[in-house]
Order: C-alpha cells, then sequence, then structure tokens
C-alpha cells in the first residue's frame, strides 16, 4: 500500500492495520524516518518537502512491486509525507511483513534504499543562512547500487 500526505500517521494503528487478521506474517519490519535538527554543521529550523503528484506514487508502486518480486511478502507500506515539516516530525514509514523474519528485513531495507533515489521528492532546508535545496547523496546512490550486485544484476 501507498500513500503520499501531508498529515502525520500514527506508527502503531499503521503497523496493526498492516498485520490485521494476516496470521501467515511471522515477520513486520518497519523504518520510520524523522527530521534532523542538523544537516553537517548547519541546524535546520524547517524542511518542506515536494513532489510530483501522480509520478510519485508510480515510481513507489514500482518499487513496491519489485520487492514483492523479490521477496515472500504478505504486506507493503509506504507513507511519505510532504509540506512543512520540523525537526523531530515524521517523514517516512515503511514496512514490511513475511512469514520470515529475514524477507521482512531485507525488503524494508530495500524499499527504502529505492525510495531515497528513485522516488521524485525535494527537500528544502530552512536553516539560519537561507533555505537551500537537499542535493542527492553518493551514500544513497550506493546504498541502491548494492542490491543490484547482491542479486547478480550487475
Amino acid at each position: 500500500m501507498i500513500r503520499v500526505q501531508e498529515e502525520d500517521f500514527d506508527l502503531g494503528a499503521e503497523l496493526k492495520a498492516m498485520s490485521a487478521g494476516k496470521t501467515s506474517i511471522g515477520g513486520l519490519c518497519s523504518f520510520v524516518g524523522l527530521v534532523r535538527d542538523m544537516a553537517g554543521d548547519a541546524e535546520i529550523g524547517a524542511m518542506t518537502l515536494e513532489h510530483y503528484p501522480g509520478m510519485t506514487e508510480k515510481a513507489l508502486e514500482e518499487i513496491e512491486t519489485e520487492a514483492h518480486a523479490r521477496w515472500p511478502l504478505d504486506a507493503t507500506l509506504i507513507i511519505h509525507r510532504y509540506g512543512r515539516l520540523e525537526p523531530g516530525d515524521q517523514i517516512v514509514l515503511v514496512a514490511a511483513a513475511s512469514a520470515h523474519r529475514e524477507a521482512a528485513f531485507e525488503a524494508c531495507h530495500y524499499l527504502i534504499d529505492f525510495l531515497k533515489t528513485r522516488a521524485p521528492f525535494w527537500k528544502l532546508e530552512d536553516t539560519a543562512d537561507g533555505a537551500k535545496w537537499v542535493d542527492a547523496r553518493a551514500s544513497d546512490d550506493a546504498a541502491t547500487a548494492r542490491w543490484a550486485v547482491k542479486s547478480g544484476e550487475e
């Protein structure tokens, strides 16, 4: 399930709904991303996330479909917020559920790695020196690349 929304989410309620009535689930792994108060040496007062509606959901659906093709998953969930967020606010929830914990762990890690590099979101950080767009990070690209090597798709 994919949701791109402005409003916050309730982690416990989302995970409970994801697994409700699915007794085949033996493991549910989740990751929650939060807005930090620092970026390097700069203090962050707020962050504004923008995206292209329709295009964003399509990219997330492709990532989710690939995860289901790689692992035996009972359910997945991606919730990504947009709009103005402050330090401590939740940005993203990624969760994967499977009969076995290893598939849930790996799929959750895969989903967040690809979300960071393939989903069309843009982050504008408000600092004391003014607003600045966040550039793509080589470390995020490296995290995504490891999945191709791991599966032999070099």
